[in-house]
């Protein structure tokens, strides 16, 4: 990777904790931090990009925070909406993480999503930032994904691959244990909560060898249930997330059709608490 003043190479010698000034998050709802809600924050979501940024914030001067995320989005719409405009705010930190939405889908085809990811990575990598890229979780604790657990395997190796010919960073979810619990997941059973993100943002701040104070969080144990409160309570979670989610594929529509990227310009971290 090239330096120059404006935009110093992730890997040139600094006697600060990490080199970054300029972090940009692309995505969906995952990097938005749906699930993870909070009034204060930008967009009324926190979610671990926030939290990343809270981190490297603290740790050097003149540090900016993006968000572009929006979610809902398709590995295409978050290429064609979101890539140009990342690059042009100069970062010199990228998180990428694209496909999710469309592997989940039935029919879809791993290789053709990541096809597109490829296109992206071209794009964001030309930029002589770091980019991070992630891997998918490993669906077999869940019963309502376990059945594509297949399909994001492959999407992985996709990811992998494509990560080790561009040099990106690998934040991998897929090995992230600690999340495959639903008590870190939200009510919907598809997004992460805040325990959820937290346990993110570890791993990011891990993967990019950032010291830190955040510590794992331990969950309240699962309730005692009864098979039929089990029962009733999957019935619960169908029609208040499920049936929506399938009515709005029919329709073609998307949770995020009238959302903004909550963060759209690189800004300084405000936070009025030091909280986990």
């Amino acid at each position: 990777m090239s330096t120059t003043p404006d935009h110093p190479s992730p890997y040139a010698a600094n006697h600060e904790l990490h080199p970054w000034r300029r972090f940009v998050a692309l995505g969906d709802s995952f990097t938005e931090g749906i699930g993870d809600p909070e009034p204060g924050s930008p967009g009324g979501h926190r979610g671990w990009a926030d939290r990343v940024a809270e981190v490297l914030s603290r740790q050097v001067p003149d540090f900016a925070y993006a968000n572009l995320a929006i979610r809902g989005r398709l590995i295409r719409q978050i290429v064609d909406e979101q890539v140009e405009p990342a690059l042009e705010l100069k970062p010199d930190l990228i998180t990428f993480s694209a496909g999710g939405n469309d592997v989940i889908r039935p029919g879809s085809d791993p290789d053709v999503v990541a096809d597109i990811f490829h296109d992206a990575v071209v794009r964001l990598s030309s930029s002589g930032a770091t980019l991070v890229v992630f891997t998918g979780i490993d669906t077999n604790f869940t019963p309502v994904f376990r059945g594509i657990r297949g399909k994001v395997a492959i999407y992985n190796e996709n990811i992998r691959a494509i990560a080790e010919q561009y040099d990106c960073i690998v934040a991998d979810q897929w090995a992230l244990k600690e999340v495959q619990d639903m008590r870190f997941f939200d009510d919907d059973r598809l997004h992460y909560n805040s325990l959820g993100h937290h346990e993110v943002a570890r791993m990011v701040l891990r993967t990019l060898a950032v010291p830190n104070d955040l510590h794992p969080m331990a969950p309240d144990p699962l309730p005692v249930r009864t098979w039929r409160q089990a029962r009733t309570n999957d019935l619960v979670w169908a029609r208040e997330y499920l049936v929506p989610w399938v009515l709005r594929r029919l329709r073609q529509q998307s949770s995020g059709d009238e959302v903004v990227p909550k963060r759209p310009e690189p800004l300084p971290i405000i936070r009025s608490t030091d909280d986990a």
